[in-house]
């Protein structure tokens, strides 16, 4: 019988290895899997790449565990914001990488990934420093960048329910990136804040596929949620 669900947080996050690329959903705090990061503090795995729509917010999710140390490399859209000193201090004294990339373009990479794509042209960042070093081409007479796929190797994604195949809903604005990241991981991780029986979910109402999901924890009051 098919069941994704694990016992605990802890569980759920367990195996994610020292160097990891990882997808954190949430857009600013918008679905941040506060309580899955908070157990891979716990659990302690370091020198991670970190995919983000942003660099953390106050000190606590993604800030609080770059905070911990734990961040080799930020790959976001938005660096920098009245909310997010935990990174800015680190990346000023040299002690974080940063690659900074467009929103729509960070979305699709991660789109193709998920979609088995070699990559996709787009005119985003043509002629600016975001497009040193990448393959350009002029189609139609407009002008392109080369992008490639972003692939994870773990996505931590806040849901709001779930079946035992792994099934997901989202809450409005909470759903942001967490479909496209669990499609382009590896292994994907999902809190939720209910369990439901299989069948409970309509067909029309599911955006992720279990197919896309490994592990489940039930988080029923989030750190944080939208």
């Amino acid at each position: 019988m098919i069941d994704k669900f694990v016992a605990s947080t802890a569980e759920a996050v367990a195996g994610i290895h020292d160097g990891a690329t990882l997808l954190v959903g949430g857009f600013g705090g918008a679905g941040m899997p506060t309580d899955l990061i908070d157990a891979l503090i716990e659990q302690g795995a370091r020198e991670l790449t970190v995919v983000n729509n942003n660099a953390g917010n106050h000190e606590t999710g993604l800030a609080a565990l770059i905070k911990a140390g734990r961040v080799r490399k930020m790959i976001c859209s938005f660096p920098k914001a009245s909310h997010s000193w935990v990174f800015d201090d680190l990346y000023r004294r040299g002690r974080i990488e940063l690659e900074c990339v467009p929103q729509g373009t960070i979305a699709e990479r991660l789109r193709a990934a998920g979609a088995g794509l070699g990559g996709f042209y787009t005119p985003t960042a043509y002629g600016t420093e975001l497009a040193a070093g990448k393959e350009t081409r002029e189609i139609d007479g407009r002008h392109y960048v080369f992008e490639k796929p972003l692939h994870g190797d773990f996505a931590l994604v806040q849901a709001d329910r779930a079946d035992r195949w792994g099934n997901l809903t989202y809450r409005m604005s909470a759903r942001n990136f967490g479909p496209v990241m669990c499609m382009a991981a590896a292994t994907t991780i999902v809190q939720v804040r209910q369990r439901v029986e299989l069948g409970e979910l309509s067909p029309e109402a599911i955006v992720t596929p279990g197919i896309f999901v490994h592990r489940v924890a039930v988080v029923a009051e989030p750190a944080f949620s939208s």
